[in-house]
């Protein structure tokens, strides 16, 4: 995020959420949000496929079509360069390649982005002079922007706008991606990632190589590596011959999860590291037991870019033991079958693996990383910080591109619309999407071993407008199938208008029902993240169902 909480919640005037069902997967933020509209007046709209429960609290819900974002957002930066409601100043001061944005956005009228998103044309004006007229407005988008095959280009969009608007480098404005998980910030930060190194400091840059190999005592490539759709298909082409997965059931989070299975099967040698027997996990040669949040100390960052200290509550339980000691035995054991890479490692200034805490893992990480040089865990206090943070002095940054963007000038970037890389027809005549339930959390091996969690959503549906509901022969509460190109699930029909017609939508959650056994691995070229949020479907209602 480009901004904290805390200033979106009380300086925004307007909100633009798109692609994030926010109420329900950031249950703090989004009640903040509503507060905001509630007690301030804040404006908000809401651009989500699905009838989502912060659009109870909406000045305006944007109905778009699943995988055209671009189309709305290209719709709603029209509007503003031809009604003159863009921020002149700004543009010509902070921001470069206006001209180009101008162009392209040209032909996205009103009318012609209604006909592709099924969004009317008089809303899409409506919600451009909205955003206008209340400045400063924050943009939050999640993983209904990114996961598309144009996810790069749904960004790059939404920051075209907010650079229209001067919502950027000021409380209350910016462009401000959600994160889905846990500390996933913080694993990006960390070069979880197959082309950065921790920092984002990227592997093709030959200084940033040299750094890290004399850091460490290791040699490293300056070539990416592949992302995890990428790895799975090497495994089934035998180019990738083990696997160590860290906390991820990619048997259920991947997408064409009938492919996934075929992929670790095809391994010759998988290891889970795990706090859970997960799906992905039962398949695997060894599975070494970690602990979880409350049997560990060391750090978390979260959406707002913030480091927080964790602290352990409790002992680790039976032989589960935290993720950082697993590795260090690991690492010496394998640097133990090898003198030569031993001897070179030890001479190395962090090459040896005998780290005593996680407060002295975290001296190294602030070494090696500019955006994490002042971050150290006696100054994190309760409040932690927010990165980047350069040296031990600095104060953090709650407020990223105040004054001047990190590269100089923003550049604004011309994107055009393209639908899913796989559209209905007449076999599959529905477009599914998937997401998250408020009970329930991502592939369930944490909350559906919740006995409450479990009590209140216990299985799973497919949502289905009462349109399509009536063209297949459905009621609400029938027992259907929904089949792809890839697989098929069976699940329980909900006959509901939260959804619009010619739209299903299931959670992937349940492993008995997995939606991701009907998604498909197409990928953004740049990013390479799957297109879970469109794939084409059909469904049908099981023989012997309830009438």
């Amino acid at each position: 995020m480009t901004n904290s909480m805390d200033d979106i919640a009380t300086e925004a005037r307007s909100y633009l959420i798109i692609g994030s069902n926010i109420t329900e997967q950031h249950p703090v933020f989004g009640m903040r949000i509503r507060q905001a509209v509630k007690q301030r007046g804040a404006v908000l709209i809401v651009a989500d496929p699905r009838r989502i429960p912060i659009t109870e609290f909406a000045t305006l819900h944007l109905q778009h079509r699943p995988g055209t974002d671009i189309a709305l957002l290209n719709g709603l930066a029209h509007v503003l360069i031809a009604e003159d409601l863009i921020d002149h100043e700004f543009i010509e001061s902070r921001t470069e390649n206006f001209d180009a944005v101008r162009e392209a956005v040209a032909d996205y009228t009103p009318e012609r982005v209604a006909e592709i998103t099924g969004v009317p044309a008089k809303d899409i004006v409506e919600a451009a002079r909205l955003l206008a007229a209340n400045r400063p407005g924050a943009l939050l988008y999640a993983m209904g922007i990114t996961q598309h095959t144009t996810g790069t280009a749904n960004v790059m969009a939404c920051a075209n706008l907010q650079m229209l608007l001067g919502n950027v480098g000021v409380p209350g404005g910016g462009v401000n991606p959600l994160r889905g998980q846990n500390n996933v910030q913080g694993a990006c930060d960390m070069g979880a990632l197959p082309n950065v190194y921790p920092g984002y400091q990227s592997v093709t840059v030959e200084a940033n190589q040299r750094k890290f190999q004399e850091a460490w005592g290791v040699e490293l490539s300056t070539k990416p590596g592949l992302t995890v759709v990428e790895i799975m298909n090497a495994a089934l082409d035998g180019k990738v011959r083990g696997l160590y997965i860290i906390g991820e059931n990619v048997l259920l989070s991947d997408p064409d999860s009938n492919h996934v299975r075929k992929c670790l099967e095809a391994v010759e040698f998988l290891v889970v590291q795990e706090i859970f027997l997960s799906e992905t996990a039962a398949l695997a040669d060894v599975v070494l037991p970690a602990v979880s949040f409350a049997e560990k100390d060391g750090t978390f960052t979260n959406t707002e870019r913030r480091v927080q200290l964790v602290r352990r509550a409790i002992e680790p339980i039976g032989e589960a033991r935290p993720d950082w000691e697993i590795l260090i035995d690991l690492a010496n054991r394998c640097l133990a079958l090898d003198d030569e890479l031993r001897e070179r490692v030890s001479q190395a200034p962090y090459g040896s693996w005998n780290y005593a805490s996680p407060a002295e893992i975290m001296r190294e990480i602030a070494s090696l990383t500019p955006i994490y040089g002042g971050i150290l865990h006696e100054r994190l206090g309760t409040q932690g910080l927010q990165w980047p943070c350069p040296d031990p002095q600095h104060p953090g940054t709650p407020i990223l591109h105040v004054g001047k963007f990190s590269r100089g000038k923003g550049r604004f970037m011309p994107v055009e619309y393209m639908p899913p890389a796989e559209v209905p027809d007449e076999e599959y005549p529905l477009i599914l999407t998937t997401g998250r339930i408020l009970f329930h959390y991502h592939t369930g091996t944490m909350t559906r071993r919740s006995q409450g969690l479990h009590e209140r959503v216990p299985s799973s549906v497919v949502e289905i407008h009462p349109e399509d509901a009536q063209r297949f022969g459905v009621s609400d509460g029938d027992t259907v199938r929904v089949l792809s190109r890839r697989g098929e699930v069976v699940t329980t029909a909900q006959v509901t208008e939260d959804v619009m017609p010619g739209v299903v939508f299931m959670t992937f959650h349940f492993a008995e029902a997995p939606a991701n056994a009907l998604t498909h691995a197409a990928l953004d070229p740049v990013a390479k993240i799957p297109e879970y949020k469109a794939c084409a479907v059909s469904i049908e209602r099981v023989n012997g169902a309830a009438p």
